[in-house]
């Protein structure tokens, strides 16, 4: 999630990308990339672990609006937050093309609009731009950047400053960023569809199809207030900004601004093993479950090329930022001068 320059940013980027291009193009900003020897998952038809967790969120979901009425709709709600996290995750794996082969496949299993607030197809194509650039963490470059640049900065007035102080530390990020990016994304789309962007209605209409069905769902069979439900969306998307307020930084050297978060613990599984991000940017077409075993026989390299941004678990990520923050709003100076891409 995102503040609203952000937002501004990101209903511009609609591009539909080849999933092989945009890979080839990733590896090129990165120096002898990870081997995965033995590995054949790439040649697999379908990826039985990741459809394993599809069927598990979504099973959940269902399981726990039939259980509503037994355990209640606060109850439900609750146990609501990890499914919905786990939902997103899962979202996030679908776009880099898993579990299957076939793209159509793998959108009607992403698409369903079970989070309420983003739909699949603008995190798609935001996301698949992420990575495709190699200025990561500029704020022309990277729809996923937190950073707003100097002469914005001077234009902004104090309420919006301080929103954006208040997204340096994770608290502020968890409380106020998901809010202020949906107005935000919702108030840009309908002025890009105004303009006549038939890709951005598209992604909308697609979302829209699934939303109104989600939520009878969740009224008749679970009878969970729609309030009670939206609050859970809320909720995860508190959760995923743990995950995503330090996965990169502002530094010069390409490779060293993502990071490692060893040990992931619960999250990390909520994740789908994404704590280990300077891994998943060097290959994102391996899936969340080679991940881990990749990460410990290539420890000592990943963490040399990422320059040793790392932290041990989320628990001192938690301490050492939760009220404190990382990193100025404004975009360091050093990145001015963008230092290009390391060549193959």
């Amino acid at each position: 999630m995102n503040n609203n320059n952000y937002c501004v940013r990101v209903t511009r980027i609609h591009i539909r990308f080849d999933k092989r291009k945009l890979h080839r193009s990733n590896r090129q900003f990165y120096s002898a990339p990870l081997s995965i020897e033995g590995d054949n998952t790439l040649a697999r038809r379908v990826e039985w672990p990741t459809v394993a967790v599809a069927a598990g969120v979504y099973g959940a979901w269902a399981g726990l609006l039939v259980a509503a009425p037994w355990i209640g709709a606060t109850a439900a709600a609750l146990f609501m937050i990890p499914v919905l996290v786990l939902h997103s995750s899962l979202q996030h794996e679908i776009l880099h093309g898993h579990p299957f082969r076939d793209r159509r496949l793998n959108e009607l299993l992403g698409t369903p609009g079970l989070g309420l607030y983003l739909p699949y197809d603008r995190f798609s194509g935001t996301h698949l731009a992420h990575h495709d650039t190699p200025d990561l963490t500029d704020p022309l470059a990277d729809p996923e950047s937190y950073y707003v640049r100097p002469e914005d900065w001077q234009r902004l007035g104090p309420v919006r400053r301080g929103i954006l102080q208040a997204n340096r530390s994770l608290a502020g990020r968890m409380l106020i960023a998901p809010l202020f990016f949906t107005l935000g994304l919702i108030r840009n789309d309908l002025r890009a569809i105004a303009r006549g962007d038939r890709t951005i209605l598209r992604a909308w209409l697609l979302h829209l199809a699934t939303v109104p069905i989600v939520l009878v769902l969740v009224v008749q069979l679970g009878g969970i207030p729609l309030w009670l439900y939206a609050l859970a969306g809320y909720a995860a998307l508190s959760v995923l900004s743990i995950r995503t307020f330090l996965e990169h930084r502002a530094v010069g050297p390409f490779l060293e601004r993502s990071v490692i978060i060893e040990r992931g613990g619960v999250l990390g599984f909520l994740f789908l093993n994404n704590h280990l991000h300077a891994l998943h940017h060097a290959q994102p077409e391996v899936p969340w479950y080679r991940l881990p075993a990749l990460y410990r026989r290539e420890r000592d390299r990943i963490l040399r090329r990422n320059g040793g941004y790392a932290y041990p678990h989320y628990g001192a990520v938690i301490r050492q930022y939760l009220l404190a923050p990382k990193e100025p709003a404004v975009h360091p100076a050093a990145m001015q001068n963008r230092s290009p891409a390391p060549s193959p």
